[in-house]
């Protein structure tokens, strides 16, 4: 474990010898600044109630240690009420594992590969229901012998397991399009690192994925959300404590993914990226405009799977925690969805919301912004400020969209966390300002 003031956090996440074109992180482990083992511990009491104020403000000014992450993110992705109890919070965590379970068994049941601790990169059926008798399938299924195994039942419109029939029910066909994907996907995602040789730990994300695209049906499954599940894996050691805190986190940014013939759900924050650009650079925005990127789809990348091509590994995780904790509000917990029941027994005996239990951001808002109105996510103004502080090189050098995209390409893997948080709270206040006055 790191204790040194200053330390790399990069051995938390090695990375494969031969890749060795991987940025390193910017991220230090800094003694009195990180969020650390024992200041964690300290913040509960000892019936296991959190002081969130005190926990946002320490991750807000150096991160969080990555030995207790997982268990940090589970707080600050809305998992649990900070008011909770330690027994009341353990009786969520069973009754959200054994929820997990009883999914990925109905999964199980429609495709066996499901939990079997292997996974599918080829199509598995056509678009209506007729299935594919992929040799690569087939091995997949069953790598010692080639082949798959004995055809078990098929009721009520389900696929058969194995024997190879057509699939009628239309919501089944639609899941099991997305399986291959999600394999291609997975094997794509964070490819670099150590974590991901291990079979099992594939496995495990494609399983997390599946069950996730059969749970919601609104959105399934779709490119980007590998990515954003990817470090859950790596942070939870319990298959199930992943899912939940994967589902959390969708919670927040599942509208990025809604697509309907017309149009992209991460559209409207590509809207309000354009908005925010030509209040706090005008003639940044009237620029790309000129170039034909009036529609900012050059930062639909950054949004959709929030900087995780633009920072290291290490820094996106350390990105991903400011962010949460700067814009922190502690009815996390209704914000998209009805909270299960359990949840809600917790957050009853919550305390009223303070300026105090929410992060900087919020509080800001909370003063400055319209009360009506849902705040932006962080994430446009981080964004925004990338744009403002390639301004100078964009001005004078983008010719056209694809100088643009290739001037912040350059940044992937070397941007700085900290300060891009620190410049998009800076923008927030300035906009809040100017579009107040306006």
């Amino acid at each position: 474990m790191w204790r040194d003031s200053g330390a790399p956090a990069d051995s938390f996440y090695e990375t494969r010898p031969e890749c060795t074109d991987v940025p390193n992180s910017r991220f230090r482990i800094r003694a009195g600044k990180t969020l650390s083992v024992r200041k964690w511990q300290a913040a509960f009491t000892p019936e296991g109630q959190l002081d969130i104020g005190k926990t946002l403000g320490r991750i807000h000014r150096g991160g969080v240690h990555p030995s207790i992450r997982g268990e940090v993110w589970e707080f600050l992705l809305g998992c649990y009420e900070p008011q909770s109890t330690y027994e009341e919070r353990e009786q969520i965590r069973q009754y959200r594992r054994l929820e997990y379970t009883k999914w990925k068994e109905v999964c199980r049941e429609l495709f066996p590969l499901v939990g079997s601790g292997r996974f599918i990169t080829a199509p598995v059926i056509t678009e209506d229901g007729r299935p594919i008798q992929d040799p690569l399938v087939l091995l997949q299924m069953n790598p010692e012998k080639g082949a798959i195994a004995p055809p078990q039942d098929n009721k009520g419109g389900r696929p058969p397991s194995n024997d190879l029939e057509r699939v009628t029910d239309k919501r089944i066909i639609q899941w099991m399009l997305t399986l291959h994907q999600i394999g291609l996907d997975v094997v794509r995602t964070d490819r670099t690192l150590i974590f991901y040789e291990k079979q099992e730990n594939l496995s495990k994300l494609w399983d997390i994925l599946a069950v996730y695209a059969w749970v919601d049906k609104d959105v399934g499954y779709c490119q980007g959300m590998s990515d954003l599940c990817s470090p859950m894996i790596m942070l939870l050691e319990d298959e199930g404590d992943a899912f939940w805190c994967f589902e959390r986190l969708m919670r927040r940014l599942r509208g990025n993914f809604r697509c309907t013939d017309s149009s992209v759900g991460v559209e409207t924050q590509l809207s309000n990226l354009a908005s925010i650009t030509q209040v706090i650079d005008p003639k940044l925005h009237q620029h790309i405009e000129h170039l034909g990127g009036g529609d900012y789809l050059f930062a639909f990348r950054m949004l959709m799977v929030l900087f995780r091509r633009e920072f290291s590994f290490c820094d996106s995780l350390y990105l991903w925690e400011m962010m949460w904790a700067l814009e922190y509000d502690p009815d996390l917990f209704f914000m998209y969805e009805e909270a299960d029941s359990l949840s809600e027994k917790a957050d009853a005996k919550g305390k009223p919301k303070s300026s105090r239990q929410c992060g900087k951001y919020e509080r800001e808002y909370m003063r400055n912004g319209a009360k009506t109105e849902a705040p932006l996510p962080i994430s446009v103004f981080l964004v925004a400020s990338v744009l403002k502080e390639k301004s100078a090189i964009l001005l004078a050098e983008a010719k056209g969209l694809d100088d643009v995209v290739k001037i912040l390409n350059d940044n992937a893997g070397n941007l700085d966390a900290k300060k891009a948080c620190t410049n998009a709270l800076k923008l927030h206040k300035k906009y809040l300002k100017k579009a107040k006055q306006a």
